[in-house]
């Protein structure tokens, strides 16, 4: 029983089977595109650079690549822990990825152009902005 002046809350929405199956079909299809766009974006973008500035270039590939295994390796690591309820595991399993993939863009800067670090950026973070304009758009729908 509410109060006088209390709101009342809202009632529960249920889930049903159906629904989860058709959002994990939908994730699982909007992280294979964000991908292959992703590879098909930066190998165009590289290839379309390259004569004039090829060190940026190569760091543009190199950070879409590496961006396209760390959300892989990320969307992964996530699903497990939702499945296993191991959080330890999703932690060391980040740490390796932030330092694995925070040595390459500094190679970059080293070897060529410190700018170049920004180009691997760019092909680094493609995946994710990718992911949530496409997660938006697939999930606004529903």
């Amino acid at each position: 029983m509410n109060r006088p002046g209390e709101e009342m809350a809202p009632p529960r929405r249920s889930y049903s089977d159906a629904e989860s199956a058709a959002d994990l079909a939908t994730y699982r299809a909007l992280k294979r595109s964000v991908s292959v766009g992703t590879l098909l974006v930066v190998a165009l973008l590289g290839l379309v650079a390259a004569p004039w500035l090829p060190h940026p270039a190569l760091a543009l590939v190199a950070g879409g690549l590496c961006g396209v295994a760390n959300s892989l390796l990320t969307m992964r690591s996530g699903e497990r822990l939702v499945e296993t309820r191991s959080v330890g595991g999703f932690v060391f399993s980040s740490f390796l990825r932030i330092g694995v993939f925070g040595i390459v863009p500094v190679a970059f800067a080293a070897l060529g152009p410190w700018w170049s670090m920004a180009w691997y950026f760019a092909g680094f973070f493609l995946p994710l902005a990718l992911f949530a304009f496409g997660a938006r758009r697939a999930y606004e729908r529903k």
